[in-house]
């Protein structure tokens, strides 16, 4: 958040807080509900923030299937932006409101889920609803249970929040392993196949990349927005200062639950696309181990830029299928250890943070090459 944008957020608070001295009781700014952003000056922010080589990479994006095998579009691209739009959640969760959650992938379980159990699938607990009947139920139950999430964590920081969140993700996963009635068990869901839809069958590797796609636009251009607005700039102010911003009248509480919410529509979405991808749905689905890769490709793509999770998740998806050419399949885990290692220690902003730190020093070597030639003329 830049200087300028920090302080209009504050200005805004100090007038607001000035103005309930004369027209609200004091304990009503505490309680004040989270505010609708105004829609126009973010949205233009937004728009003057795309650049050239933004439209190169999404024609790039759009353009991937033509050249792509059915392999490459399907196992590489469409996982890889399914996966990317959960991380997303967790990225807009830790970067711009410093909550750590470990149970996005626990949301996007349960929107997949739904999706199951209302939709249609082999299993006769299936309700066999339309299919766009069983997504719409699917993101709302999944949204209610991250706001619930953010609802029972925000009153705490840092370790604890982790350790909450993945009390909740691991609570799920026995639930969902245990419960033969409702979630049918250790089985699962199988044969949970995408649908069809406008005579075209989403079960296809390419028309399947372009839906996730789709998805993973609309959501990163929705946080980008959202990140200009006047609610995102106030939850990157109770990210840094929660004391301040509640001296100024902020309801911190609700914007934290908020920030849970959306980022639970984000994860259902993805969890939606990953059981259609998968074409089921079981207890490992939202294991320990799926919930440490969603934080492993958030923090490998750089936690404070909503772009990283997609490059995280490209890179976690390449290491996923091709790193057992190399290593044995068993050892996979550790190769993704290791590179999430190096990628700490050397950058703690992740590959963006990298490769801004090397153009950094590859225009200040030519800087110095410059004023050196300028010397020695």
């Amino acid at each position: 958040m830049s200087a300028a944008q920090w302080r209009r957020a504050m200005n805004s608070g100090a007038s607001r807080s000035a103005t309930a001295r004369w027209t609200t009781t004091p304990a009503e700014p505490a309680q004040r509900a989270v505010e609708a952003p105004r829609v126009g000056p973010a949205i233009l922010a937004s728009l003057r923030g795309i650049r050239l080589h933004h439209i190169v990479v999404l024609a790039a994006l759009v353009a991937y299937p033509l050249v792509a095998s059915p392999f490459f579009t399907f196992q590489i691209g469409g996982q890889s932006l399914a996966l990317g739009i959960i991380a997303l959640s967790l990225s807009f969760l830790g970067g711009q409101g410093g909550m750590v959650s470990l149970a996005q992938q626990s949301v996007a379980g349960v929107a997949g889920y739904m999706v199951a159990i209302f939709g249609t699938s082999i299993d006769p607990i299936s309700l066999h609803w339309p299919w766009w009947l069983a997504v719409v139920a699917g993101l709302l139950i999944a949204t209610l249970f991250a706001t619930f999430v953010g609802w029972l964590s925000v009153r705490t920081e840092g370790i604890y929040t982790i350790m909450i969140t993945l009390a909740i993700g691991v609570a799920f996963y026995y639930l969902t392993l245990q419960n033969y009635s409702l979630f049918a068990g250790h089985r699962g869901f199988n044969q949970v196949h995408a649908p069809t839809a406008f005579e075209t069958n989403m079960r296809d590797a390419v028309p399947f990349y372009y839906l996730a796609l789709a998805c993973a636009v609309a959501g990163y251009g929705f946080i980008q927005y959202l990140i200009r607005s006047p609610f995102g700039i106030a939850l990157q102010g109770v990210r840094d200062n929660p004391r301040r911003m509640r001296a100024l009248g902020y309801n911190v509480t609700g914007h934290r639950v908020a920030a849970y919410s959306v980022a639970g529509l984000l994860a259902a979405v993805g969890g939606v696309l990953m059981v259609w991808y998968n074409n089921q749905i079981s207890p490992e689905s939202v294991g320990l181990g799926a919930m440490i890769d969603i934080l492993v490709i958030a923090v490998l793509g750089g936690l404070r830029h909503p772009i990283g999770a997609f490059i995280g998740a490209v890179v976690f998806v390449l290491l996923q299928n091709f790193a057992i050419d190399l290593i044995d399949r068993e050892r996979f885990n550790t190769v993704i250890g290791g590179v999430f290692l190096m990628i700490v220690l050397f950058s703690p902003d992740g590959l963006l943070g990298l490769w801004v730190m090397l153009r950094s020093r590859l225009q200040l070597n030519g800087a110095q090459a410059v004023l050196r030639r300028g010397g020695a003329s």
